[in-house]
């Protein structure tokens, strides 16, 4: 069962980022469901293993681990979103941490639009924007939809 705060949005657990005006915090932190566009790919350590609920929640939504893989692998794919800068290989599994990324997002993403002459805030309204397209089609693939209802509603 996942927890209800999971299912809305709490102010006090989002962010102002370009692009996402309300994007949330990691869901070990008390974010909502759209933060799993956040979340990292399963099958690997983390370092934060033990306060990670992503498969506990993926399972109370109806979505399985090769779902979310396949969904955020593809959409990597269609945004040319693959990296060996980032962890995992893909900004589809980057989190939302500004500018406290270990793993080399913000290298990858000014790689991968920098010949777009846009400026630095563009280029990460970009990347943002895009990640709450993921957050839908991850909440759009579920199979328990009256849990995600509220926030696809939100996003869209």
């Amino acid at each position: 069962m996942i927890l209800m705060e999971n299912t809305h949005i709490n102010p006090a657990n989002t962010r102002d980022v370009p692009g996402w005006s309300d994007a949330p915090v990691p869901l070990c932190h008390g974010g909502d469901l759209r933060s799993l566009a956040f979340c990292c790919k399963p099958g690997y350590d983390l370092t934060f293993g033990s306060v990670c609920i992503r498969d506990t929640v993926l399972n109370a939504i109806g979505l399985t681990q090769e779902e979310f893989i396949k969904i955020k692998d593809a959409f990597s794919k269609k945004h040319d979103w693959d990296s060996d800068l980032v962890c995992f290989g893909s900004m589809s599994y980057c989190c939302l941490r500004k500018n406290g990324c270990p793993g080399g997002r913000d290298s990858a993403i000014m790689r991968r639009y920098n010949n777009e002459n846009i400026s630095q805030e563009e280029i990460f309204e970009k990347y943002f924007t895009l990640k709450k397209q993921l957050a839908i089609e991850l909440l759009n693939a579920t199979k328990n939809k009256k849990d995600v209802e509220e926030l696809i509603k939100n996003l869209e």
